[in-house]
């Protein structure tokens, strides 16, 4: 279920207050996602400023609540989309065919088909077979091939199930134009929360190489599609978004020189920072009296909307209704039946003592891959409530 409140315009920097107090102000009988539209906004400005002249595709998955992508629209973002139902989305909040880009490299045939029926034009593939069913469920259009790149120490790395190397795709975009398509350009993805610019520089390296080949064989390349990667402030500092974005274009133009359109795909960096999830603790308990770490039960784990605390990759900023008081290292899980909804064991999270069953838990910058990874119903609990202030 989404909700809306009409809430005043927030400055970036008051994300927080603005939170708070609507989170103050009333009681939740689930866990639930509160996320602050107006922080959305500013954050797309603020990365727009830097990217200059790339176009920004908001990557939907991130999270797909109308409000956001209405918001979105209304600035004038170009959209990422995974699947028909994200096409269908954006179409319905005012996006234009011509601002959606069918980014996933594992499509349907149907949902190409649709795609296409739509007005789509723009298709990632990083394989024969797709490349085949697109000139057949889409004929003319243009696509992108997506590469293989090393990860340059992102938190969540994209590298292994995407793309492909770089003689497969020049041989792909070859391919593409002897099927009747028209052979855009490249893509690449630098891995998710990629917290310093000067991490993609490895990336960017290895596709201008490819991109140098392609060119040299007359290929004539128009699109460089860098993906996302732009951070969320989690645990350890980061660049503002406009200083940042601007350091990626300076490596970009000091190796591709003046590409004719770059597209950008934020997601993460977008909506992490505007969303907080509030939740409540469900038990908290040692395992034997010995024990050094207590163990925190929330209401919400792994499989309501916190996939991505796997191998505590992204370490989430916990405040309770009990800080202040003494704390202790505790193991943080959900509340299933499942032994693999542990959410922070092998670096223990400081938290009060005193905290008990019923107390108030805020969990920070939560406004990214949380409602979208949350399950339908996972041991009968109900899906991760969303809110849009």
């Amino acid at each position: 279920m989404t909700l809306h409140f009409n809430g005043a315009v927030a400055p970036l920097f008051d994300v927080e207050s603005r939170l708070d107090a609507f989170v103050a102000s009333r009681d939740f009988d689930r866990p639930t996602l509160v996320v602050d539209v107006d922080r959305v906004a500013a954050q797309f400005r603020a990365l727009r400023l830097g990217l200059g002249r790339a176009d920004i595709h908001y990557a939907v998955k991130a999270n797909p609540a109308p409000e956001i992508i209405a918001r979105l629209v209304h600035l004038g973002s170009h959209f990422d989309a995974a699947s028909r139902g994200e096409i269908e989305l954006c179409l319905e909040q005012g996006a234009r065919p011509d601002q959606i880009s069918f980014g996933n490299t594992i499509k349907r045939p149907s949902d190409i088909a649709f795609a296409y029926r739509a007005g789509i034009r723009h298709f990632a593939v990083d394989s024969d077979e797709e490349l085949e069913k697109i000139a057949e469920h889409a004929p003319g259009a243009s696509v992108y091939v997506r590469l293989l790149v090393e990860d340059g120490g992102a938190d969540w790395p994209l590298s292994r199930k995407f793309g492909c190397d770089g003689e497969m795709a020049i041989r792909l975009l070859e391919e593409a134009a002897r099927l009747g398509l028209v052979a855009e350009g490249l893509s690449f993805h630098v891995g998710s929360q990629t917290r310093k610019a000067e991490m993609w520089i490895a990336g960017l390296d290895a596709v201008a190489r490819v991109w140098a080949t392609a060119q040299a064989r007359g290929l004539g390349l128009t699109l460089l599609n860098i993906g996302g990667g732009f951070p969320a402030f989690y645990d350890e500092d980061i660049e503002a978004p406009t200083a940042y974005a601007a350091r990626v274009m300076e490596l970009i133009a000091e190796r591709f020189g003046d590409v004719p359109r770059i597209m950008a795909e934020p997601g993460r960096g977008m909506v992490a920072e505007a969303g907080v999830i509030v939740a409540d603790v469900v038990l908290a308990s040692r395992k034997s009296r010995d024990d050094n770490n207590r163990w925190v039960y929330l209401s919400i784990g792994r499989f309501s909307g916190l996939a991505e605390t796997e191998g505590e990759a992204i370490r989430y900023r916990i405040e309770t209704s009990r800080d202040g008081d003494p704390v202790g290292p505790c193991v943080i899980a959900g509340p299933s039946c499942d032994s693999a909804d542990v959410l922070y064991e092998r670096q223990p999270v400081n938290l009060p003592l005193t905290l008990k069953s019923g107390d108030r838990v805020l969990i920070r910058n939560t406004g990214a891959y949380t409602s979208t990874y949350s399950s339908v119903g996972f041991n009968g609990f109900p899906p991760l409530d969303v809110v849009v202030i």
